[in-house]
């Protein structure tokens, strides 16, 4: 990864954290400069970030080493499992694994399975929503987020876990999402507003993050401009 890169990686898993109201603790932070500059890779901003001992610390760090090394691209439930698994490896004894209960108003637990697989098997007739106009697609992505966050997948962290897959499913329809400019209040709205049955909210969110692909670039993005394509 480029110098810019590196700094729109840990410029994402700063926002991903934050909009989960979670802060990387000071030996991340510092470890992150230093990745920043190329002195030290992602396996060891790791390690040293889980010197902190916290979720955070260890969340944000894992975030960076995803944005480096990437995850099977499937487009359904494997996919998500995979991101789930590469945040919370070494950091929840469920990284990776579905919930298996969940109080009222949870999609339940037995139909995750199905659940995930109508909408892929949606995503895969769509053509990964690739070929749409920046309009529509907003409404479809905003339609998507809305029923993976209904079927709360896993026990914890389901959100950091769409944010990841909706930047990588905008990238490879033509899209990419800058989440800089989106805050925790702004979010939150969103989500209540969906647990209401009205999307428009989230519509507000990703037209205001949608922007034209830099197919060469990493796409987890937060508000920094990495240049031109390469």
């Amino acid at each position: 990864m480029t110098p810019a890169e590196r700094a729109s990686a840990v410029a994402f898993a700063l926002r991903n954290c934050a909009l989960d109201a979670m802060a990387p603790g000071r030996v991340a932070s510092r470890s992150a400069v230093e990745y920043e500059h190329g002195l030290l890779g992602p396996s060891r901003l790791v390690a040293s970030a889980d010197r902190d001992g916290t979720v955070a610390s260890g969340v944000f760090a894992r975030t960076v080493l995803l944005a480096e090394h990437g995850w099977r691209h499937s487009g359904g439930l494997d996919e998500l499992r995979a991101i789930h698994h590469g945040l919370f490896r070494g950091i929840r004894d469920d990284a990776g694994e579905l919930r298996v209960d969940g109080g009222p108003g949870f999609f339940p637990a037995s139909l995750i399975e199905t659940g995930a697989g109508n909408i892929a098997a949606q995503l895969e007739r769509e053509r990964g929503l690739s070929c749409l106009d920046r309009d529509v697609y907003v409404r479809r992505v905003a339609s998507v987020y809305d029923e993976l966050g209904f079927l709360h997948p896993f026990a914890e962290g389901n959100a950091m876990v769409l944010r990841i897959f909706a930047s990588r499913l905008s990238h490879d329809a033509g899209w990419d999402l800058d989440w800089g400019a989106v805050t925790r209040d702004t979010y939150e709205r969103a989500k209540r507003a969906a647990f209401q049955g009205r999307t428009d909210a989230f519509e507000g969110v990703f037209d205001a993050i949608v922007r034209p692909v830099n197919p060469t670039r990493v796409f987890l993005i937060a508000g920094w401009d990495q240049g031109p394509a390469h």
